[in-house]
């Protein structure tokens, strides 16, 4: 083997090593920064319970009196200027009462990708410009695949737990950090 075909193959295996190093960091999920993370949730949350009373996830909640309570989880998070894009997957459950029992009447897990602006005379200093989850049906692994890098696509699939939510339901409800939970 001459050396010109050690110093090519050396060449070769090397930028085969950048590539692949660089393609790993660009689809890694990034990391969360808390501060931003802490501004931007509640508002977030807020805008999506708010958006699954009026139909969608709310669809066929019989109970009356139920109220949505939503939590979301950070995938991505990105800040430009004023503008912030975040990667999120949230879980809401539409709780209502019986006697001492909550009742969970409906829920949904769904990622979504938010993009709010700073705005001080907005609650939470925030505003929510636009909002976009994906189709139901055969558009959901494009629209996910668009929206989101390989390793946040993968955590998508886990599930959110529903306890914070209960014990939000309870305390909004009046009832013992205990009660039981029941089906609508």
């Amino acid at each position: 083997m001459s050396v010109l075909s050690l110093r090519r193959g050396a060449v070769g295996v090397g930028a085969a090593a950048v590539l692949a190093a660089t393609g790993t960091w660009v689809m890694w999920p990034a990391q969360i920064d808390g501060r931003l993370w802490g501004e931007v949730r509640p508002v977030i949350e807020a805008r999506i319970a708010a958006e699954s009373l009026g139909g969608g996830h709310g669809e066929g909640v019989a109970a009356p009196r139920a109220r949505w309570f939503c939590e979301a989880k950070a995938l991505e998070l990105e800040e430009h200027g004023g503008e912030v894009r975040a990667g999120v997957n949230a879980l809401c459950v539409a709780y209502a009462v019986r006697g001492d029992t909550l009742l969970e009447c409906a829920a949904g897990q769904y990622p979504q990708v938010v993009r709010l602006e700073r705005d001080g005379a907005a609650a939470g200093g925030y505003r929510v410009v636009a909002r976009e989850e994906p189709p139901d049906g055969e558009g959901y692994g494009r629209w996910t695949e668009s929206h989101f890098g390989v390793l946040t696509r993968a955590s998508l699939r886990d599930p959110m737990s529903s306890r914070t939510l209960e014990a939000t339901a309870r305390v909004h409800f009046g009832l013992p950090a205990d009660a039981d939970v029941g089906e609508c």
